[in-house]
């Protein structure tokens, strides 16, 4: 079912790649895009469990616009696991303003896909997303 205000649809490997990730915690993160020839969110990169944040962070291209899910795990003063599965949208400044305004109307639609995401972030510069902003989002 295509978006209403873009268009753009979601795969159904999007939504198989999120349900791992959130139930058999098998992957570290996903980042998707919008492959605009076929007008869905596609999987484009899936991060292992042994990839770290900055794997993460770095799989993020410079001057293109994506969305991406982290799942963030640490460890409480009390010694006690936990985690949280950030939502990225990462709009950089030097992405193209067609390919900026494609992702902002396309994610909220596709954000609703993703059920158990506990924290969103807008990224715009690698600055926001440091694990510093990760973890200043879980408190």
């Amino acid at each position: 079912m295509a978006n209403s205000a873009s268009g753009i649809a979601v795969s159904d490997e999007c939504k198989l790649r999120f349900l791992e990730l959130k139930a058999k915690r098998n992957h570290r993160y996903l980042v998707f895009k919008i492959d605009e020839s076929v007008q869905q969110v596609v999987v484009e990169k899936v991060g292992g469990q042994t990839e770290t944040h900055d794997d993460f962070a770095n799989s993020m291209p410079p001057s293109e616009c994506r969305y991406a899910v982290f799942d963030y795990d640490w460890t409480t003063d009390e010694n006690v696991q936990k985690s949280r599965i950030f939502f990225v949208a990462w709009s950089p400044e030097t992405a193209r303003v067609r390919s900026k305004m494609l992702y902002a109307s396309s994610k909220d639609r596709f954000r609703r896909e993703l059920d158990g995401v506990q924290v969103e972030l807008q990224a715009t510069d690698p600055s926001e997303m440091s694990l510093d902003t990760f973890v200043g989002r879980i408190h």
